[in-house]
């Protein structure tokens, strides 16, 4: 199958996807693991020293590891005995809980593509610096929404970058769903507001708003991305109902150093960690979910349009440690 085989999956082939996606970080991650608890049956305080490198290594970043290994300290003086056999299950059930931290970000997001949707149009802003993968996850969630019965528009706001809203555009041909563009330099508000008022026109289900993929000046991205947001709401009160940040997964801490500088710039209120396949850095998701309490909500584990799953965190773990 090829990147335009546009076949839906079943839930076993995209638990099947989720595995082999996640191959290179679990390989990772259960070698330094392995390495760790190498001739101990308990898990003493070398142990631990070991266990909060591989963790960090890992690109679970310092912060939440430090937070697993004082659970686990606090669990090793309650118990006053932990085998290194126990050690798995443990750190599994402390994973999946950081995983499922709380969102501090408002409404729920649509729980699938094929549920029904909270609003028409439903509006998602996609923010995220150049070369993270942005414009190819724009052209995935057009293409399973569209799978899953939705009329989807987009709009070509990155008018900074050259080849931005051609790139677009192409995936807009190769998808099959309308666009609204003015082309490179034109006023990114403007063709947001077009955007929104011709899916209105149309009646369109997901509308899908790309925009400027810099991060060189905060303020600036601020007025920018508020602008946009005014504008939209002179039409969609309420929009935009999501604000998806795109990262790249194989950056690891940079990864998590462009979430704290987007969510400081923007309200972000969900997050797409994309190029899972070909990384070892996949435990970032777990820091990202632990830090910013914002919901990871797509993962990419290939080039083919079916390989933007939504992220689940027991499929996650279930997948990682099994």
């Amino acid at each position: 199958m090829g990147i335009f085989d546009f076949v839906r999956k079943s839930k076993e082939e995209e638990r099947q996807t989720l595995d082999q996606g996640l191959a290179k970080t679990k390989e990772s991650f259960f070698q330094k693991l392995t390495k760790s608890i190498l001739g101990k049956s308990t898990v003493d305080d070398e142990v631990l020293d070991n266990l909060e490198e591989t963790l960090i290594t890992s690109d679970v970043g310092v912060e939440t590891t430090l937070k697993v290994i004082e659970k686990l300290q606090v669990r090793i003086k309650r118990d006053k005995y932990i085998s290194t056999s126990e050690l798995n299950s443990i750190l599994r059930a402390e994973i999946a809980q950081l995983l499922r931290a709380p969102s501090t970000t408002g409404s729920p997001l649509p729980a699938d593509f094929d549920a029904p949707l909270p609003c028409h149009p439903y509006v998602i802003l996609v923010v995220g610096v150049n070369g993270v993968g942005k414009t190819t996850t724009i052209a995935k969630l057009a293409y399973r929404y569209k799978q899953a019965g939705k009329q989807v528009m987009l709009g070509a706001a990155d008018t900074f970058r050259a080849a931005a809203v051609e790139q677009l555009m192409l995936w807009a041909d190769r998808v099959e769903v309308p666009i609204v563009q003015q082309g490179m330099g034109a006023d990114p508000a403007s063709v947001a507001y077009d955007t929104l008022q011709s899916a209105l026109a149309k009646q369109s289900d997901v509308v899908i708003i790309d925009t400027a993929g810099r991060l060189h000046n905060k303020v600036g991205l601020m007025n920018e991305l508020t602008k946009i947001r005014k504008v939209m709401q002179k039409l969609v009160p309420d929009a935009p109902h999501e604000v998806l940040l795109v990262l790249d997964a194989s950056t690891g801490q940079n990864a998590i150093e462009q979430a704290r500088q987007f969510t400081q710039a923007t309200d972000v209120n969900a997050l797409a960690l994309t190029k899972l396949d070909g990384t070892a850095k996949g435990g970032v998701i777990i820091g990202i979910s632990d830090q910013f309490h914002i919901p990871v909500r797509y993962i990419g584990l290939g080039e083919k349009m079916t390989d933007l799953q939504l992220f689940n965190p027991d499929e996650f773990v279930d997948s990682l440690f099994e």
